[in-house]
């Protein structure tokens, strides 16, 4: 299966081998820019689960197997462009970059946003979660797991990459939400 997002609102579901379209979902409410399949949803509870970001603001859950929407994401104040999963905790977390030049670090589970990044002048387009091995001695005696406000996260740490309109790429520390130098 393949997803797609639309200039027509929509998110749709293919079928690759038969070249055609299995399933279509209204919902949002201006054009949908991102589509992902939720690696949470399907890790933690079998479930075939869209993802979506739209110019409407929102970012939306569709359950495609059963036609269903599932979850709503609200908080940016302007479309959201980029989503990305979590590489850690079965993808429980969902970056957003938004075009209210804020990005946003959201829990799959509970619908609630934990983080906002801010320091983009312009909209941000994209988004990633990368490792990012410390230069801190101390810290790479052990390559044991760091423990965080929002959970055990593996290795060294993982930080947050946006791209921007403003002409810049940032990374960002996932925990304090400030820029790395």
């Amino acid at each position: 299966f393949i997803c797609s997002g639309s200039g027509d609102n929509t998110v749709r579901v293919w079928d690759v081998d038969n070249n055609k379209q299995i399933q279509s979902f209204n919902g949002h409410s201006d054009s949908v820019y991102c589509v992902k399949f939720s690696s949470y949803h399907y890790r933690n509870h079998h479930q075939n689960v869209i993802c979506s970001s739209s110019g409407d603001k929102t970012i939306r859950f569709w359950d495609f197997k059963n036609n269903k929407q599932l979850q709503i994401f609200n908080g940016h104040t302007d479309g959201v462009c980029g989503i990305e999963f979590s590489p850690f905790n079965g993808g429980r977390y969902l970056c957003s970059g938004s075009l209210d030049k804020t990005i946003r670090l959201w829990d799959v589970e509970t619908s609630k946003s934990l983080r906002v990044f801010n320091g983009h002048k312009h909209d941000v387009w994209c988004v990633d979660i990368s490792p990012l091995q410390s230069n801190n001695k101390d810290d790479n005696k052990n390559n044991n797991n760091k423990m965080n406000k929002i959970g055990v996260i593996g290795g060294n740490g993982y930080t947050i990459c946006s791209g921007s309109f403003d002409q810049t790429i940032r990374i960002w520390d996932i925990e304090t939400t400030k820029q790395f130098n």
